[in-house]
């Protein structure tokens, strides 16, 4: 099999702005790659052209989601190639954007995590700044934002400019631009985090429920046009947000304490279901009519059912929620098994 071709579009004329004051710190980037085959040199190759001036030690955990394309071959020659400060983490099979961007952050061994997308849309130049600004500020998370986005209108820009304000209003953590994978994280504070589903979008919101959105802060960034590969994403996955930001919802605000949840709507439709039922034994009683056929009493019956079963599910769900806080998660994805690495090898060391 030939190699994909692998050169590099033009970088861009901005140079990384590089902090002299950094604290010590060790600095991980994690990239989730599908299909990406023709982005893997370039990406790296930006990556260390931005880098190579760091101070910090700094490594990369490139991850593969199940691609179907050279992709697994091209990250295991480019790390054999570039050193052990490149790392591959390999899922088994496709488990999509979230579970890959888990994968990359568990196999992370800095103080700081960046994220990035893998199809050289975003740029590393923009690292060094969000690093600086992360730890001067002691912020736990600096989002980026796309203020200049190069995607298209109708399919990628609409219906995000609607979902980042449909989750900003519903979680009231105040980002531009939640899509933008470019984010640089505190460790201590993203591993707090565990991501399933369509959750990469609501990262910021779910850091939220383990430190204050005061700690959370937004940084614009650059924004490319994707040269190589076709996006993977549609404007059927504005549907899947809908629903997971919902589930965002639910878990910010009743997370420790679903059975109010459920609890609330089933007292008020039991409410409801009694006021509809006496209302009409007063009309059976003092008017002395008719009231076995209305539809009424029917509705007031399945108001009261569905009032005691939401109350049930109340109770279900409180239960549930102990189990999961006394015992421990399954993982969203399963790994190739790889040689560990110890603590102090595979960093790229500053010149």
């Amino acid at each position: 099999m030939n190699a994909p071709a692998t050169t590099a579009p033009p970088l861009p004329p901005a140079t990384p702005e590089i902090p002299d004051d950094l604290p010590p710190h060790r600095l991980s980037l994690v990239v989730p790659m599908y299909n990406e085959a023709e982005n893997v040199e370039p990406l790296l190759e930006r990556v260390h052209q931005a880098l190579d001036g760091y101070p910090q030690p700094w490594e990369i955990v490139l991850v593969d989601d199940g691609s179907s394309d050279a992709t697994p071959a091209e990250l295991r020659r480019a790390a054999a190639e570039r050193g052990a400060h490149v790392r591959v983490v390999e899922l088994l099979r496709n488990f999509k954007q979230t579970a890959a961007m888990q994968a990359g952050i568990d196999a992370a061994r800095g103080d700081v995590i960046v994220t990035m997308d893998g199809d050289l849309q975003n740029d590393p130049v923009d690292i060094p700044r969000m690093v600086g600004r992360l730890l001067r500020e002691d912020l736990d998370l600096v989002a980026g934002w796309r203020k200049n986005r190069q995607d298209g209108l109708l399919l990628r820009k609409i219906p995000s400019r609607i979902a980042n304000r449909l989750i900003a209003r519903m979680t009231g953590v105040r980002l531009k631009d939640y899509g933008c994978s470019l984010k640089v994280f505190r460790g201590s504070a993203i591993k707090n985090v565990k991501l399933f589903g369509e959750m990469h979008r609501f990262i910021p919101a779910w850091l939220a429920t383990v430190t204050t959105p005061q700690r959370i802060a937004q940084e614009v960034v650059n924004h490319h046009a994707r040269v190589f590969g076709q996006s993977k994403y549609g404007i059927s996955r504005t549907f899947r947000v809908v629903l997971d930001l919902l589930f965002v919802f639910f878990f910010m605000r009743y997370r420790t304490r679903p059975g109010h949840f459920f609890g609330g709507i089933g007292i008020a439709l039991g409410a409801l279901g009694a006021a509809i039922l006496t209302y009409l034994v007063a009309v059976k009683l003092l008017l002395g009519e008719d009231i076995g056929t209305r539809p009424l009493l029917f509705g007031g019956f399945f108001l009261v059912i569905a009032g005691i079963q939401m109350v049930t599910s109340g109770v279900l769900a409180e239960l549930l929620t102990r189990v999961l806080f006394e015992s421990g998660g399954a993982q969203a994805y399963l790994v190739r098994p790889s040689e560990a690495l110890r603590a102090d090898e595979g960093w790229h060391e500053p010149a």
